[in-house]
């Protein structure tokens, strides 16, 4: 779900605001605001980033 709301906050910058797209931009984006839910103890959110050192990718 967290996925899928970003992808579509992104969509609408690039739409209504002229942003460029970016997929670096995306993922930043996505993992300071899943590091946000896990903080405020978002269910399950925890497991995505298991293994990964500090949130996706790192």
């Amino acid at each position: 779900m967290l996925g899928a709301w970003m992808i579509w906050k992104h969509r609408n910058e690039c739409v209504l605001e002229g942003a460029t797209p970016s997929m670096s931009s995306l993922l930043r984006t996505f993992e300071d605001e899943h590091h946000l839910w896990c903080l405020a103890r978002a269910r399950k959110l925890n497991s995505l980033s298991a293994g990964q050192g500090h949130g996706l990718g790192g």
